[in-house]
Parts: C-alpha cells; sequence; structure tokens
C-alpha cells in the first residue's frame, strides 16, 4: 500500500492552473526530487501533502500511521534556547521510547512470562531500530560537527543567520528520521562537506523523502526517481538527474519547433553530463581500485601509502602547460603578491599570490566561513587587504550577489532594461534584441514586462538581475552563489550565457556540478591558517580525491598505531631466543624507520615546491628519494622479520 496516494489533484489561485489533474504517489523508501521552473507548483504540491493546503479537486489518501515532517523555509525556535536545546526538544518522543524500553527490559527479567511486556518491548525495539535511535547522544555530537553547528552549541538559536537556523532544524529533522521527510532546497546555506554528510546520511538511514533540488549532482546521488512540474501536470521519470536528462531529451526532440530553445539547452546538458559525469565516474572507479588493491597490500609495503599520497597531491594540483602558455599572451585583470587579510581574529588569507588573466574562469570554493566571500569583496575593491600587493586592471566589473542591490523595487521590468524608453536592449556582445525577446530567453512572458520588481519573488529577481548583468558592457563578472533561488531551466539559460562570455568569471559557489561544468580553475579555501590553494581540477574530482587523501592519513595513523602498539607489547615479552645483533637490530630499528619517514616527506614537499627542487635540482631530490625509499624498505622489511621471529618464538 502506498503511503501517499495523489489522484486527480487540481489547485488553481485566481486564473491561474498550479496543478490540474495531477496524479502522484509515493511508497517506502522512495527518494523522489520534484524538479521544474518556479511558479510551476512545486511547493504546492508539497503543501498539498502536508495539509498546509487543500486541493480544489481530487483526491488525497495518505496512510494515517505515518509521520510527516517538512524542513521549513524559515525554522521558528522558542525564546531563550540554546542550539543543542533546539535538536533535543525534537527528539522527545525517540528519548521517551529508549527510557521506557530499558525501565521494560528491567522489569521483564522478574515477569519474563508477561505477554504484555514482551510485545511493548517489541513495538519500542522495532521503533528504535527505524529511527536509529540506540546512540542519540553521539549522532547529536556528530550532527552538531558534520552541520558547523558546535561553535554554537550553547548560544540562542534565535540569534543563528538564518541559514544556521535552518542547519538547526535539519539537523533535528535528520535525527528524529520522520516516516516521510520532505525537503525543499536542503542544499542552500550548506558547503559540499555538508551536504556530502546529508548525502550518506539519507541513503544510509534509508530515508523515505520528497525533496526540491536545483543541486543536480545531490539530485542524481540521491533520487531513485524524478517528478517534473510542467503546465500543472506531474510527469515522472525513473532514477536520477542523468536518467531525468536522456529520457527528458527524447520527450523534446518530439515537440514542436515552439520548443527549439529548450530543447537545444537540454541537448547540451545531455550531452556535458554524458561526456564530464562519465569520465569522473571512470576515473573515480579507476582510483577507487587502486586504493581498495592498495588496503591488500600495505602490510607487506607500508610506503605504498605515502606513495599513493603524493601521486594524489599532484594530481589535485596539475594543470595544462599548454593552457598556461596560452594565457600567457591574455590581458591581465587582477594581480595578487603575497597577500594576506585577517577579519577579528581569524585569518583568512595568507600569503596567496595569483593573476588572473581575460577569459579565466575561477570557482573560489571551500567550506563556510573560510574567507570566499572575503575574496569577492576584495576583487570588488570594497576590503583592503592586510599586507602584499593588489593590482587590479583597467576594466570593468559587473557584480550580482543574493541581494540584489543593482535593482530598485519601484521600477518596472520595461524600465529597468530600457530606462530611456523605446523596446530594445543592447547586449554585452554587441547584440541588439527585443527586450522581450530577451526575457523570453529567461523565461519571462509578456506580461511580466509592467510588473514591478517589488512584487517578483526571490527567484524571478535573481533572474531579473541576471538578464540585467548581460545587457552591460562589461569585462569582468563577479557572482556570489548566483543558482541560489534559480529553477533549473534558468540555471541552464545562465550556464549558456556563462560559457558564451568573453570576458572573465570569478564566481563563488557551493553547486558541484555548476562549477564543474563553468570553472577551469578553483581557489579552494582550506580553512586552516589562512591557506587558499589553486587547482585546475573539476571540483568534484578535486573532492574525491581530498576524500581519499582523508582516508589514506586516517589509515597511516591507523596502521602506525596498530605498529606501535604490537612493539610494544612484544618489546614486554622474554626475548631469551635472539641474538645479540638481533635484539639490538629490533630495538634500534624503529627509531631509524621514524627517521626515514621524516626523511621521505621531507623529500616529497620539496619536489612539490617549485622552489625547492629548482634550488637542488630535480634529478638530486628524485635519486635521493629513490635511495632513502630503498633503505626504509629493506628496514622496514628486517623489523617485520624480526617480529615474526618474536612470535615464532612465543608462541
Amino acid at each position: 500500500m502506498a503511503l501517499i496516494d495523489l489522484q486527480n489533484i487540481s489547485k488553481q489561485y485566481d486564473t491561474k492552473i498550479i496543478l490540474k489533474d495531477a496524479n502522484f504517489t509515493l511508497n517506502t523508501g522512495q527518494r523522489i526530487a520534484v524538479i521544474g521552473q518556479n511558479g510551476q507548483g512545486k511547493s504546492t504540491l508539497l503543501k498539498i501533502i502536508t495539509g498546509e493546503i487543500e486541493p480544489d479537486d481530487g483526491i488525497k489518501a495518505i496512510d494515517k500511521s505515518i509521520k510527516i515532517e517538512m524542513l521549513a523555509q524559515h525554522p521558528k525556535f522558542d525564546d531563550n534556547l540554546i542550539v543543542r536545546d533546539a535538536i533535543e526538544n525534537q527528539l522527545k518522543e525517540l528519548k521517551d521510547a529508549r527510557v521506557e524500553y530499558e525501565e521494560i527490559s528491567i522489569k521483564i527479567v522478574d515477569d519474563y512470562e508477561n505477554t504484555e511486556l514482551i510485545n511493548r518491548q517489541s513495538e519500542l525495539a522495532t521503533f528504535l531500530e527505524f529511527h536509529d535511535a540506540w546512540d542519540l547522544d553521539n549522532m547529536i555530537e556528530r550532527v552538531l560537527k558534520e552541520f558547523h553547528l558546535k561553535e554554537y552549541e550553547f548560544k540562542d538559536v534565535n540569534l543563528l543567520s538564518g541559514g544556521e537556523q535552518r542547519r538547526v532544524s535539519l539537523a533535528g529533522l535528520l535525527l528524529k528520521k520522520p516516516d516521510v521527510l520532505l525537503l525543499d532546497e536542503p542544499t542552500n546555506h550548506l558547503d559540499v562537506y555538508m551536504v556530502e554528510f546529508l548525502e550518506q546520511l539519507l541513503i544510509k538511514k534509508n530515508f523515505t523523502l520528497i525533496f526540491i533540488s536545483h543541486d543536480r549532482y545531490f539530485i542524481d546521488n540521491i533520487a531513485t526517481s524524478v517528478i517534473e512540474v510542467e503546465n500543472g501536470s506531474l510527469r515522472k521519470f525513473q532514477g536520477g538527474y542523468s536518467s531525468y536528462l536522456e529520457q527528458k531529451q527524447q520527450l523534446l526532440e518530439n515537440m514542436q519547433k515552439d520548443h527549439h530553445n529548450m530543447i537545444r539547452l537540454f541537448k547540451r546538458e545531455a550531452h556535458w553530463m554524458q561526456r564530464g559525469v562519465t569520465a569522473r565516474r571512470k576515473r573515480n572507479v579507476r582510483r577507487k581500485a587502486e586504493y581498495l588493491d592498495l588496503k591488500q597490500k600495505v602490510k607487506s609495503n607500508p610506503a605504498a601509502i605515502r606513495k599513493m599520497s603524493v601521486e594524489l597531491q599532484r594530481e589535485q594540483k596539475s594543470f595544462n602547460s599548454e593552457e598556461t602558455r596560452t594565457q600567457n599572451k591574455k590581458k591581465m585583470l587582477f594581480e595578487l603578491d603575497d597577500i594576506s587579510i585577517t577579519l577579528g581574529d581569524k585569518l583568512l588569507i595568507k600569503e596567496f599570490t595569483t593573476r588572473i588573466l581575460q577569459k579565466d574562469t575561477i570557482a573560489i570554493v571551500g567550506p563556510n566561513g573560510t574567507g570566499k566571500s572575503t575574496m569577492l569583496k576584495i576583487f570588488m575593491e570594497k576590503l583592503k587587504i592586510d599586507s602584499g600587493r593588489f593590482k587590479k586592471g583597467d576594466f570593468k566589473v559587473g557584480y550580482f550577489d543574493q541581494h540584489r542591490e543593482m535593482l530598485n523595487d519601484n521600477q518596472t521590468i520595461m524600465h529597468t532594461f530600457c530606462p530611456n524608453g523605446g523596446d530594445l536592449v543592447e547586449l554585452n556582445d554587441g547584440r541588439t534584441m527585443h527586450v522581450y525577446g530577451y526575457l523570453k530567453n529567461f523565461l519571462f512572458p509578456k506580461e511580466y514586462l509592467e510588473k514591478k520588481i517589488g512584487v517578483l519573488s526571490g527567484g524571478e529577481k535573481n533572474r531579473v538581475a541576471l538578464a540585467l548583468l548581460f545587457t552591460r558592457n562589461i569585462d569582468c563578472l563577479v557572482l556570489d552563489e548566483p543558482t541560489n533561488d534559480l529553477d533549473l531551466p534558468t540555471i541552464n539559460i545562465l550556464e549558456e550565457y556563462l560559457e558564451n562570455f568573453q570576458g572573465a568569471i570569478i564566481l563563488v559557489s557551493h553547486d558541484r556540478y555548476f562549477v564543474d561544468k563553468i570553472a577551469k580553475k578553483l581557489f579552494v579555501f582550506k580553512g586552516i591558517n589562512g591557506q587558499v590553494e589553486e587547482s585546475f581540477q573539476p571540483y568534484s574530482e578535486y573532492l574525491e580525491i581530498e576524500k581519499e587523501l582523508k582516508d589514506l592519513s586516517s589509515l597511516e595513523k591507523s596502521m602506525k598505531k596498530e605498529e606501535t602498539q604490537k612493539s610494544k607489547e612484544i618489546i614486554k615479552k622474554k626475548q631469551v631466543k635472539l641474538s645479540f645483533n638481533e635484539q639490538r637490530d629490533y630495538e634500534m630499528l624503529p627509531n631509524e624507520i621514524e627517521d626515514l619517514e621524516a626523511t621521505i616527506e621531507e623529500l616529497n614537499n620539496c619536489l612539490m615546491d617549485s622552489k625547492c627542487y629548482e634550488e637542488k635540482g630535480i634529478v638530486a631530490v628524485s635519486k635521493e628519494l629513490e635511495e632513502v625509499e630503498a633503505i626504509y624498505e629493506t628496514k622496514v622489511e628486517r623489523f617485520l622479520e624480526l617480529e615474526e621471529l618474536i612470535e615464532t618464538f612465543n608462541s
């Protein structure tokens, strides 16, 4: 039986039809992504399911035994409530169930034939198991850490920003695990590391989920099916976003010429998805296979971990030298030389050097609060650096921020684009278009031209701001989270304009798909002592390597800990059967191996640093590294032989 079943649902506001004879079904374990243009009825569908609004017509059948909960866009909390309590208060039912289960477990020892107690204990165990509520305290700690809420743990929740409050509310919902969870743009205000944690949790805990999102990788990773809301109808596609694109393209190709623009956009999108993502997945599969193979070999070859770490770091920083030679011929826009800046007591950027040239497309990425927006303000000359040199050439910059400062709420759309009268707009590529024809590309119907900016939704205002930006005569675009509040059709249009833009693009975004598609270079804010790193890799691939490096580091630490513990245990035993030389080697080798590891790390770091290897000579450093690694392997092998000998003696 379906948990939720909507049959022939219709909803209309004034003369606007939102849903007409729409059908929707949700079964246990499904994760359904709802997509479509803003204003088409995505949020209305979710509100009908929650009962916030009622349909005008149709049948709504929802299993009365289930609990449906939705992440609020603007959560409300009681006064004087700290963050930890705001999360724990959502878990009262689970905590009460755990207390009751423990009380029954004590009673049942002396009353083990009481069927009523046994049945109740079984019900509680099933309930706690479904909600994964056996270890809530540790889960609370983890979600505080992963959503960067630990530092606000004892702070009044109502003093947090809107995005932070959404994370608090989301944390509670995830731990509570309702029977059906509804999420509206859950990845807004989350950095990529938080999104990865969210993805893992939703899949691992087997949530039944309906969600609205413009994050295409999130949809592809999470969704078991996609529902597109269009012209009052719901159309279902199996699989994630890539499967949706393939199926949608077949539908669009059968449509008439009026849909030419949308067909063209979907073809471009489908082609990029197939080319970019498939290649990325193949590389990841190869690397994962190498990693699993490595885990089998590490005991006989501990140096393999370090070798693979160095290879991954090189891959993460690699770039196309041919492209670099081409770039050197381009016009210089920005030059940064050892710049540093501290805000409050936090060092955000330390001694960062780079150049930004004509036609560069750069994404500034990293965890929240690490200085990405600060970097944009430096480029916009709204913030001065503490030290170093910042130089800006003579050119025009167009800036898009989430506050849409370029718009006037009292002006109509028509006046915004044609302030001096007429009905033509000149684009930044030199073309002239009729204002309606141009705005049609940004999905605005003709009747919108006389609407005032102030009456538009947030997403519509973003579309106006982006459309206006591409009419400006500018050499460089600076974009701060441009995909927030945009629907997927608008994001596709934005990407097409950006791909055809002839100037430089500098953007801040947590949208991995968008960054992969647009950016050719990354400024990665590490969040550690102001470190900023340049990378020429696709962002999703950079993140995969970063994750693997962390896994390797954890594996290495775990191995060292095991080896140290094992060595201590063995040394405590009597070694009466070792010769004098063997005993001496066994006692001295651990320190010698540790010294060699430090030397190997130093030489590897030198090979990663152009100043170091140019000074010492890359051939000489490479040769020395090879010699030291050979000695290291010999000594490790000797130590392992002695350990085996000791185990034989003491068995």
